[in-house]
């Protein structure tokens, strides 16, 4: 049995160690048990959580000594230092073979460890920028769902946490048991680390005089840069110079990115096939499509649409 153990902290957050939880330690009638899970801290006792209610915990960090999995489930606030006997724990974890994985905030402990130094990581969308500020020489991905390195992991915020927790099930025992782990969770089974942790939200509508919210209703159409400046009555090069003051990015960038955000809703809500969808957010072929949407979003639309078909 692979032995997983969740460090946790004052003030734990209830949905990130629950990701942990329910992934590894929670027997299902038909789900073959492959893992053992327990819960420690520096100081066992009542663990504050951030629901508002204490949690006892039993076990200190020798149970780390036994962990084939460690892992981090947040780290509230995220500026708060690695506690001396907290980091040779993990090190000492680390150095005999155990896998150590965060979800969400957990990656700042990570951090703080030393083990990220030289790679690359992910945190919440909300916090990367801050995690590459404090940690110049981790390599962090802003826009992923985990990064796998198979001794450590990371993942993005929240929900992202199952993903890693899915992922790290597959890689240990494949993919079908983790499908059938994913299908008791009524979970996506499967979505790529690389795929985009959110799609972005459009801008009021009311920015550029209404431009975009007439451009966003013409989505199939074959509309171009030069359209959306006539419609305006301005040259390509002033619409340009507005969407780079306003918005921060270029005409041509929105509008794809607002056609891949379009597929993307698509792809959720309807059975369309590719090529459909293709054409009524006005990228022309399924081909182009899959380009597109594989250099926005870090998956194909294939995979996307899987991920909502349980």
């Amino acid at each position: 049995m692979h032995h997983v153990v969740a460090l946790v902290r004052p003030v734990q957050s209830t949905f990130e160690l629950g990701c942990a939880a329910e992934v590894f330690g929670t027997v299902r009638e038909g789900v073959p048990q492959h893992y053992t899970f327990e819960v420690c801290t520096q100081t066992p006792g009542p663990v504050p959580t951030t629901a508002g209610y204490a949690m006892s915990v039993e076990r200190d960090l020798t149970a780390l000594d036994t962990a084939d999995t460690v892992l981090i489930p947040g780290w509230t606030p995220v500026e708060t230092p690695l506690p001396h006997p907290v980091r040779s724990a993990l090190l000492r974890a680390h150095a005999r073979g155990a896998r150590i994985a965060s979800i969400c905030s957990g990656v700042f402990a990570l951090a703080r460890t030393g083990l990220l130094d030289g790679r690359s990581a992910t945190a919440h969308w909300a916090r990367t920028a801050q995690l590459q500020r404090e940690f110049p020489r981790i390599r962090v991905e802003p826009d992923v769902l985990y990064v796998d390195h198979g001794d450590v992991a990371t993942s993005a915020g929240a929900g992202a946490g199952v993903d890693l927790c899915l992922h790290l099930v597959r890689q240990d025992h494949g993919a079908a048991h983790a499908a059938l782990v994913a299908r008791h969770m009524v979970m996506p089974p499967h979505r790529d680390g690389g795929q985009a942790q959110y799609a972005p939200s459009p801008p009021p509508a009311d920015a550029l005089d209404g431009l975009l919210e007439w451009a966003g209703a013409r989505l199939g159409t074959p509309l171009s840069v030069g359209d959306m400046a006539a419609h305006l009555n301005v040259s390509p090069r002033t619409l340009a110079r507005r969407f780079a003051d306003q918005l921060g990015t270029s005409p041509g960038a929105w509008l794809l990115s607002r056609r891949v955000a379009e597929a993307r809703t698509l792809l959720e809500r309807t059975d369309l096939p590719v090529e459909a969808i293709a054409a009524r957010v006005g990228l022309t072929s399924a081909v182009n499509l899959r380009r597109r949407f594989r250099a926005q979003v870090g998956t194909t639309p294939g995979a996307y649409r899987r991920a909502f078909r349980l």
